[in-house]
C-alpha cells in the first residue's frame, strides 16, 4: 500500500522489533518513507537492516536515552509511539511483583509515550503527524488487566490533549485503537486469561473471533495500513481522533 505524502518523508517506530511495530514499519518501509526503528532491546537492528532502516536501541522511560536519540535524528516528519507493555496485574494479589508490573507497565505506555514524544517533539514541523498506539481495551476494559486498561485509557487522553496543544503548529496528533491482533503479547495475554478462567486458550481465542463481526484473528500487517493513512495527506485535516481496527468487536 501506498498513499501520497510517505515516500521521502522521516518516521520513527518505536517499538518496531516485534509485533505490531514491526508490521507498521514493514508498512512504511514499502511505501518509501525514510525510517528509523526503535526499541529497547538488541534484536532492533537486526529488523531495521532487513527493512533498510536505521535502528535505535533506548528505553522510552529513560529522558536521557530518548534526548540521545533526538539528537541522532535532525528532523522528523512522522511520530508513531507504539512502544508497549501489556500484562496482567490482578486487583486480588497483594504481592510486591504484581505492584512492580503495574507501575512499570505505566510507566511504559504513559510516561514512556510522553519523554519520547517530548525529546522528539523539536524535530517535527508544520505538517507533521503523530500516531500514538493505544487498544481496543482504551474504549472498552478486561478483567486482569488494570494497568493495561488503564495506560491505554491515558493514551487517549494524551492524544486528544496533544492535539490541541500542537494544532497552532500544524501537528496533527491521533491514536490507533487495534483489536486482537496475533503478536507475542497478546497471545501471553491469552494465555494469561486461561490460566485464571480455567478456559483452554484455543475455547478462549474462538470466543473472542465470535464477538467480532467481521471473522478472523488479525496479524500485525492487517492494521498497518491505518498508521499510513493518518500520516498521509489524506489525513491532513483529521486530529484527536482514535481509529480502531478490531473487525467490529468494539463499535464506537
Amino acid at each position: 500500500m501506498t498513499l501520497d505524502g510517505i515516500s521521502g518523508r522521516t518516521v520513527l517506530v518505536t517499538g518496531a522489533s516485534r509485533g505490531i511495530g514491526l508490521g507498521v514499519a514493514r508498512a512504511f518501509a514499502a511505501a518509501g518513507a525514510e525510517l528509523h526503528m526503535l526499541a529497547e532491546d538488541e534484536a532492533i537492528h537486526e529488523a531495521a537492516e532487513r527493512l533498510g532502516a536505521r535502528g535505535h536501541c533506548a528505553d522510552i522511560t529513560r529522558a536521557a536515552e530518548m534526548a540521545a536519540i533526538a539528537d541522532a535524528i535532525p528532523h522528523l516528519d512522522v511520530l508513531v509511539n507504539n512502544a508497549g507493555l501489556e500484562l496482567v496485574t490482578p486487583l486480588d494479589d497483594a504481592g510486591e511483583a504484581n505492584e512492580a508490573t503495574f507501575r512499570r507497565v505505566v510507566e511504559i505506555n504513559v510516561v514512556g509515550t510522553f519523554l519520547a514524544t517530548r525529546a522528539l517533539l523539536p524535530r517535527l514541523g508544520h505538517g507533521g503527524h503523530i500516531i500514538n498506539t493505544a487498544s481496543i481495551w482504551s474504549r472498552s476494559a478486561e478483567a486482569l488487566f488494570g494497568a493495561y486498561v488503564a495506560s491505554k485509557h491515558a493514551v487517549i487522553g494524551l492524544t486528544k490533549t496533544w492535539a490541541k496543544e500542537l494544532g497552532p503548529r500544524g501537528i496533527t496528533v491521533n491514536a490507533v485503537c487495534p483489536g486482537w491482533v496475533r503478536t507475542e503479547a497478546s497471545l501471553r495475554s491469552l494465555h494469561a486469561m486461561a490460566a485464571r478462567t480455567g478456559v483452554a486458550p484455543e475455547v478462549l481465542l474462538d470466543e473472542i473471533v465470535a464477538a467480532q463481526i467481521l471473522p478472523g484473528f488479525m496479524d500485525p500487517d492487517d492494521v498497518a495500513g491505518t498508521y499510513l493513512f493518518l500520516a498521509s495527506d489524506l489525513a491532513a485535516n483529521i486530529t484527536g481522533q482514535s481509529l480502531g481496527i478490531d473487525r467490529g468487536e468494539c463499535p464506537w
